[in-house]
């Protein structure tokens, strides 16, 4: 497997944010912002001895300094686990986004023609189409007095259909790809490894791969396995892992940017209304909301013992990288926790900063805009939550709406 999904631990409560923090505790899930907040004035360099040892920078210069600090970290590992990637650098176990300079470049080199602007504009009409069939699907659960759920009928499905157009793989295996993303992402040591060999993520693009060297394709699975650095075609690991990353990047990420992208639409009809009457503002809307509800926090392992923000750190330890805590210090951002849809300077770190910042941005934004579009092209400013408590939200390094009833026409 990419990334071991452990042994099971037992989780307790978090009792103190700034000693024995857990991204996946419930409180974090729910409402994290309260708890950066806190953080970055009392302790913005966090301790917690859960997984091995993990440390937490809450400051946007902190988090700057270490996303851009490729001596004293490694990005072998980027998902906090109990048990880290047996992969060595600098490839690490799903290039590029595991890889350590030099061939980090070289592995990123190789996946950048495909996310090409002009390459992405290729998937914007099947994004519309895509879209556009989700909705009437979600009209006729309307007329037929069923509920709405924005979450499930809309926003998880839109990048599975994208991601798997890219790779040549089946759409109708989205259930399987949320699947892979839940144990991977969300399921940090809950159950231990209780995945059989046959239903594991490796497993299925292991017959992926061999579909398509039995029966070739223009996509772009076939691309990876026909491309070459120096002359050599990639390792099968090497293609298995950066397909993995394309999975679970390419999907939970943007579903988590669209759901919390409407759930907040849901809640504020004012903002709503403005992006019904002026679509040409809905742009800047989306980087307001991209910096807001950033999904990501990416994780490094520290490569050499050193002190960061007053602290000692070990070589071996953890760091998370919350980006979205990072788009939310007001010593960057003037009055950061405000949700401002025509914010003029927004340099936000939503997509990361420094070597990893998210190959994947134009397709992103161009499935949010759809996305957006879309639906305010079909409902207008008619929508809102059923119940704001009923609204789930994902554990773990990619935070959005799992669960988003919602009133259409109301």
């Amino acid at each position: 497997m990419i990334y071991v999904v452990g042994m099971t631990i037992e989780r307790t409560p978090v009792e103190n944010w700034a000693t024995d923090f857990d991204h996946v505790d419930p409180a974090w899930s729910k409402d994290p912002y309260p708890i950066w907040d806190e953080l970055r004035t009392t302790c913005p360099m966090a301790h917690s001895e859960r997984y091995g040892g993990t440390w937490l920078p809450t400051t946007h210069e902190l988090v700057h300094a270490i996303a851009y600090d490729t001596e004293n970290y490694t990005s072998r590992g980027v998902i906090v686990s109990p048990e880290q990637p047996e992969a060595p650098a600098p490839v690490g176990p799903a290039p590029p986004i595991t890889s350590d300079p030099p061939f980090h470049q070289i592995a990123r080199r190789l996946l950048l023609p495909a996310f090409a602007p002009k390459a992405i504009e290729r998937w914007r009409p099947y994004t519309v189409e895509l879209c556009a069939r989700l909705l009437d699907d979600i009209e006729a659960k309307v007329a037929a007095g069923e509920p709405v759920d924005a979450a499930i009928d809309y926003t998880q499905h839109i990048p599975v259909g994208v991601i798997a157009g890219m790779l040549g793989l089946p759409e109708e295996d989205g259930p399987t790809f949320r699947g892979f993303i839940h144990r991977i992402i969300e399921d940090i040591g809950e159950h231990g490894n209780e995945v059989a060999e046959e239903d594991s993520i490796d497993a299925y693009l292991d017959a992926a791969i061999e579909a398509h060297l039995a029966d070739p394709q223009d996509n772009l699975l076939e691309y990876l396995l026909n491309v070459e650095i120096e002359g050599m075609k990639l390792q099968p690991e090497h293609v298995r892992g950066t397909v993995i990353l394309l999975i679970i990047a390419g999907i939970d990420t943007t579903w988590s940017a669209i759901g919390s992208m409407l759930w907040h639409l849901a809640q504020h009809p004012d903002d709503t209304r403005r992006l019904v009457a002026d679509p040409g503002l809905r742009p800047m809307a989306i980087e307001e909301f991209l910096r807001a509800y950033g999904p990501v926090t990416m994780a490094r392992i520290v490569a050499k013992d050193h002190e960061q923000g007053g602290r000692q750190l070990t070589a071996g330890d953890w760091v998370l990288l919350p980006f979205p805590a990072a788009n939310r210090d007001p010593a960057e951002f003037e009055d950061a926790d405000r949700v401002i849809i025509d914010r003029k300077v927004n340099r936000h770190s939503a997509f990361g900063l420094g070597i990893h910042r998210c190959i994947g941005s134009n397709l992103a934004r161009m499935e949010m805009a759809v996305a957006l579009d879309t639906w305010l092209d079909r409902f207008g400013s008619a929508f809102s939550l059923s119940d704001p408590d009923a609204v789930t939200w994902s554990s773990g390094q990619v935070r959005g709406p799992r669960s988003m009833p919602m009133v259409i026409g109301a």
